[in-house]
C-alpha cells in the first residue's frame, strides 16, 4: 500500500502592521512645536540681552526680533502658538493611549541599562515603534519643561495677574531665572535630538511621512 508523505503546514506570516507609525496630527503638532520653539528661544535671547542676569549676552545674530519691542512681539506669538498646539498634542495623546504606550512603563533600571547600551553604541533603533527607557525619559522630561516654561512666562508676562504663580516660583526674579534655565534645558534636548536625527536619519523621515523608509 503506498503512503503519501504529508508535507508541513508553513506557518502564516505575520501580519505587517501598516497602521503610521506617526500619525498625521502627531507630526503636524510635532513640527508646530518645533517652530514654536525655535521662535521663543531665539526672541527669548533677544528679551534677555535687554535686562542680562548673568555676566554676558547672547551674540545679536542668532537671536529675533531686532530689538525688544521686536522680539516681545515675537515671543508673544509664539507663546500662543506653543500653548494652544501642546495642548491639543497632549490632549490627543492621553485620548489616544499613546501617552500610556509609547512613554510608559519606564523605570530606573531601564533607563540605566539602555543608557550604558547607548554610550557602548549598543543600542538598537531597529524598531521605530519602540521608545528605548531614554527616550522616554528624555520626551517626558520636554512634556514637564515647557510646563514649566508656561508657567513661569505667565508670571513675567502677567506678574500682578498672576500673583499666586508668581510667589510659588519664589518672585518676578527668580521666576526669569526659572524661565532661563527650562529654555536652556530645551535647548540642551534639540542639540541632543539633531546628534541622534544625524545618526539615525530615517528617523527624520519617519516623522515627516509617518512610515519608516523602506531598507
Amino acid at each position: 500500500m503506498n503512503s503519501t508523505a504529508i508535507a508541513p503546514l508553513a506557518e502564516p506570516a505575520p501580519e505587517v502592521d501598516r497602521r503610521p507609525i506617526h500619525p498625521l496630527w502627531m507630526r503636524i503638532t510635532h513640527w508646530l512645536n518645533a517652530l514654536a520653539v525655535v521662535i521663543l528661544v531665539t526672541s527669548g535671547w533677544r528679551i534677555y540681552d535687554a535686562a542680562p542676569f548673568f555676566p554676558f549676552t547672547i551674540p545679536t545674530v542668532i537671536t529675533l526680533g531686532g530689538w525688544l519691542g521686536g522680539a516681545l512681539q515675537w515671543h508673544f506669538a509664539a507663546m500662543w502658538l506653543l500653548v494652544f498646539n501642546g495642548f491639543v498634542y497632549l490632549a490627543m495623546n492621553i485620548a489616544s493611549g499613546r501617552l500610556a504606550t509609547k512613554f510608559f512603563p519606564v523605570t530606573p533600571a531601564g533607563i540605566w541599562h539602555d543608557a550604558l547600551a547607548a554610550l557602548k553604541g549598543k543600542l538598537s533603533h531597529a524598531d521605530p515603534r519602540h521608545y528605548n527607557s531614554v527616550q522616554k525619559l528624555a520626551y517626558l522630561f520636554v512634556m514637564l519643561d515647557l510646563i514649566v516654561i508656561v508657567l513661569s512666562g505667565l508670571v513675567l508676562w502677567k506678574s500682578v495677574q498672576f500673583a499666586v504663580l508668581r510667589d510659588l516660583l519664589g518672585g518676578y526674579e527668580f521666576a526669569r531665572r526659572i524661565h532661563f534655565f527650562a529654555m536652556a534645558a530645551i535647548v540642551a534636548f534639540v542639540v541632543v535630538h539633531l546628534v541622534m536625527v544625524a545618526l539615525v536619519p530615517r528617523t527624520l523621515l519617519t516623522m515627516i511621512r509617518g512610515r519608516a523608509p523602506k531598507a
